[in-house]
């Protein structure tokens, strides 16, 4: 009994001896192929090189602004007056030091698919690298089926514009569904179709669908433009005045609602394996998309804020019943057309990006292989486009995902705090010579201590901002965060990387992590729950599967191809 009670133990000991090196893996730097590489195997499996810098901007744009440019814009506005202007400029700064952060490592990593979960895997370790996908990927199939549900009833609005459609098609077809169970199930028969039209489009080739998303975008951006011209000659400067009636709470509460309007920039660092000259497009393609998003925005809210008094902004469609009211039906109708562009190229750029996250953790083995694998003559990764479609197909198709919308952002500003954090360690001097000595391992202790205090330092001013505690409070987090930050800065030694580099690191990328982490502390307290049972349950995957499957080196064998033309 004594001697099975004893081997028991230390089976135990040596599964958790195990678990413990396995999660502390890391992929090296030097196993990662060069950026323009690409490989004269005989073998015709592999992506390929298509995407220019124009590409990657439209795929950014796509991404980030979807049907919320006109109506987030104006709900907002309700609240913070013509300061929403102030709310996007506030929430485009925090959002230009996380693209300061996705570009350098964008830059320095440019050759693999993968994007936060790369980073997280070559500066920290596997388990966390498999935990920052795991709440990345619970937002994209959310996110998927939720825009595809609001597509469906977007584009049901412009067919029913011609008088042939007008109160024919039934709600079940367009955003509503058809009710069961208490409404636990919700049957929607349009969202699974358009769902499934664009996986299809995904599947034939990266070139059909940027030259499609490329087509959408400019659509849509068209379209704001003339918004913004024909608003402009309708401005009345005097609803500008006051500016912040509200006061300037109502602009900070404001800029933490529409940062999420800006989300979506860092799916250009996750085509990098598809980008022709990765390295030097990839910084200009994430901080281009942003600025010109940035733009848009602010030219919005300037035109709806000055057309009509902020009080008398519609709440389902502000800017399409601003210009109503002024008697321009025709830009309403533009309005319309513009979200459905809008959703469509948000829709389609996410279905893509989950792809390429499901194609990085096959090859690692994280995953099954057969997400890894890749078409030979459509050099897409056919299995796992067709596995994030038929995922959202399900979703929108039979639940009313719109409910669970409170608990998205978790994975965004979870994966945007830890890029933050991979530019700091991945910059340190000795994590970089690779120098492992005792001193090295209690220095990078500290640093990473340094980093966590921070992110506990926004997390807790959120708290104290969201429960309107003592503004005290708020500054004592806050100096807390410069101290650690200050220690990040003078106790650690870091280098210059090669390509593009963010600049004032550390204190830049911990302003990021204390802005994302105060930003976290705004969501609903589900969105909490979400975060720690969703990470219970990735460790869980990891540690009966994962963990015997992964490898880390597996990159130094993928196939890369380059485009008919740089070839010649």
């Amino acid at each position: 009994m004594g001697g099975e009670r004893t081997q028991s133990g230390s089976s135990s000991q040596s599964w958790f001896s195990n678990f413990s090196s396995s999660a502390l893996r890391v992929k090296t730097l030097n196993g990662l192929p060069p950026s323009g590489s690409s490989s004269s195997s005989s073998s015709n499996e592999g992506l390929i090189r298509r995407l220019g810098l124009f590409d990657l901007i439209l795929l950014g744009i796509g991404a980030s602004i979807g049907a919320g440019i006109f109506v987030v814009t104006g709900t907002v506005a309700r609240d913070a007056g013509p300061g929403v202007t102030i709310s996007f400029i506030f929430a485009g700064g925090a959002c230009v030091l996380n693209a300061l952060c996705y570009a350098e490592l964008a830059s320095r990593l440019p050759a693999v698919v993968g994007g936060a979960y790369l980073y997280t895997y070559v500066a920290f370790n596997e388990l966390t690298a498999f935990l920052v996908f795991t709440q990345l990927m619970l937002d994209y199939h959310i996110g998927a089926a939720s825009i595809a549900r609001s597509l469906a009833g977007y584009l049901v609005s412009v067919l029913e514009l011609f008088p042939f459609f007008k109160e024919v098609i039934p709600s079940w077809i367009g955003s509503g569904g058809l009710e069961f169970f208490g409404g636990v199930v919700s049957i929607n028969l349009l969202a699974p179709i358009l769902l499934v039209l664009l996986t299809i489009i995904l599947c034939r080739g990266v070139g059909e669908s940027s030259a499609v998303n490329s087509f959408m975008t400019a659509t849509k951006v068209v379209i704001v433009l003339i918004v913004i011209f024909a608003g402009s000659f309708e401005v009345d400067v005097s609803n500008w005045t006051p500016f912040a009636p509200n006061g300037f709470k109502a602009i900070v509460t404001g800029s933490t609602v529409v940062f999420f309007a800006y989300v979506g920039f860092d799916a250009v660092a996750n085509s990098a394996e598809e980008c022709k000259k990765p390295q030097r497009d990839l910084p200009i393609g994430i901080l281009g998309s942003l600025l010109i998003c940035a733009i848009l925005y602010i030219g919005v809210c300037l035109v709806i804020t000055g057309m009509v008094p902020y009080q008398l902004l519609g709440e389902d469609a502000p800017l399409a019943e601003a210009f109503t009211s002024k008697g321009l039906k025709f830009v309403s109708v533009l309005i319309s057309i513009g979200a459905v562009a809008g959703l469509t190229t948000t829709l389609l750029v996410g279905l893509y990006v989950q792809s390429r996250l499901y194609l990085g953790l096959g090859r690692d083995g994280l995953l099954p292989s057969i997400f890894a694998k890749v078409h030979p003559t459509r050099h897409t990764p056919i299995h796992s486009q067709i596995w994030v479609g038929l995922v959202a197909a399900v979703m929108a198709g039979l639940f009313n995902v719109t409910m669970l919308s409170h608990i998205l952002s978790v994975g965004s500003l979870t994966g945007y705090s830890v890029v933050s954090a991979c530019v700091v360690t991945l910059r340190w001097k000795e994590k970089v010579s690779s120098q492992f000595s005792t001193k090295w391992i209690s220095s990078r202790q500290e640093g990473i201590i340094c980093l966590a205090v921070v992110a506990l330092s926004g997390f807790t001013a959120g708290l104290c901002y969201r429960f309107n505690a003592s503004f005290i409070f708020m500054i004592l987090a806050a100096v807390v965060a410069v101290i650690s930050a200050g220690a990040l800065h003078f106790r650690q030694v870091y280098t210059e990387p090669s390509g593009f580099s963010c600049p004032a690191v550390p204190i830049l990328p911990a302003a990021s992590i204390f802005v994302n982490i105060f930003l976290f502390a705004q969501l609903h307290e589900e969105a909490w729950v979400r975060f720690v049972v969703l990470s219970i349950i990735a460790v869980l995957v990891y540690a009966f599967y994962g963990q015997f499957h992964a490898d880390p080196t597996s990159n130094q064998t993928i196939v890369y191809h380059r485009t008919a033309t740089e070839e010649s």
